[in-house]
């Protein structure tokens, strides 16, 4: 397969998931906004939002505070913003415009119409008037294309490429999600902590750990359901969340789609299915990712600490993305 074709379907895959997984966290993110909370936690909830897809600095330069509105708007349809829903959607279909005849018809209509349909989107007020129903429209798109692909393509070169580019996406914004939500929790718990030193009473320091654990319950909630985890993790520990099972889930667990395990072993399988002569060193690089994540036990990755492990883990899913793209894409810019 040429390369320039080849990049073309994986980005257009990246584009895709990148979309949906933008509008998982917004959707989360205007749910647990509901709950009971200081200004400045909110603020500090939307900064982490935008600090997920490194888009702080940009958001800042642009607008002087940080509100839900605003940060919905740069994040779903700014022009200036790259990483938006609204930019993310048509650099997908571009990318499937540049390569139609790799496609099947009804692989290319998906994004034709996912783009069309997002710009009547854009020119009304429905954003604003359920911002929850455009998230689940686009996660229901990024759906829908995804098994168009698996059901009408052939698994030759194109769908291995594809799912490449879908799995790696997906492993980065995974790591981002936990690496961020975690580190809000462990800055709320700190709060409480300082908060329930004060002279409380009895009676009141009960009441005040009960609203601590229902509050607890709905952030870990919202964490998993920002990666269709919340039923899973019923499924799997049938028992109280705890931050140490979520993080289990959501690394370690290679049944759980959205884990690290589950991607890293999807990116190892296609990368062997589009070998070539020169791509060996970067199956090995992608085959230690994987084994490492493989023969972990969460009581290592959380004493040697979380962030400092899932900083690792991002460092080398970005040195894979330059590899893969050295050996079989149109090489990224300097």
């Amino acid at each position: 397969m040429l390369s320039r074709t080849a990049d073309h379907l994986f980005w257009m895959a990246r584009y895709t998931e990148r979309a949906e997984n933008t509008a998982r966290m917004l959707d989360v993110h205007v749910q647990t906004a509901l709950l009971p909370q200081s200004t400045d936690d909110a603020e500090q909830g939307w900064r982490a939002v935008l600090g997920i897809s490194e888009l702080l600095h940009g958001y800042d330069q642009k607008y002087k505070q940080v509100t839900q509105k605003d940060v919905i708007d740069f994040m779903v349809r700014d022009p200036d913003n790259p990483s938006s829903i609204a930019a993310c959607l048509r650099q997908a279909r571009e990318n499937a415009r540049a390569v139609r005849g790799a496609l099947t018809t009804e692989a290319w209509e998906i994004q034709n119409a996912t783009w069309i349909k997002m710009q009547s989107y854009l020119q009304t007020n429905a954003l604003e008037q359920n911002p929850s129903d455009f998230f689940e429209w686009v996660k229901h798109r990024s759906h829908l294309s995804r098994g168009v692909t698996i059901g009408t393509m052939l698994k030759d070169e194109a769908f291995h490429f594809i799912r490449l580019g879908t799995f790696l996406e997906r492993a980065d914004n995974t790591a981002r999600i936990i690496d961020v939500k975690f580190h809000g929790a462990k800055e709320g718990q700190s709060q409480s902590q300082s908060q329930s030193q004060g002279g409380q009473s009895q009676s009141q320091s009960q009441g005040s750990d009960d609203d601590s654990a229902q509050i607890d319950f709905y952030y870990w909630a919202a964490i998993l359901r920002s990666v269709s985890g919340f039923e899973i993790y019923r499924k799997v520990y049938r028992d109280v969340i705890t931050p140490e099972r979520v993080a289990e889930l959501l690394i370690l667990r290679a049944d759980m789609p959205r884990s690290l395990l589950g991607c890293m072993g999807q990116v190892l399988s296609n990368l062997k299915n589009v070998h070539n002569d020169v791509s060996a060193d970067t199956e090995r690089f992608a085959g230690k990712l994987h084994a490492d994540l493989q023969f972990a036990r969460i009581e290592e990755v959380l004493d040697a600490g979380l962030h400092d492990y899932l900083t690792v883990f991002l460092e080398r899913i970005f040195e894979l993305g330059n590899r893969i793209s050295r050996d079989f894409l149109v090489p990224l810019a300097a």
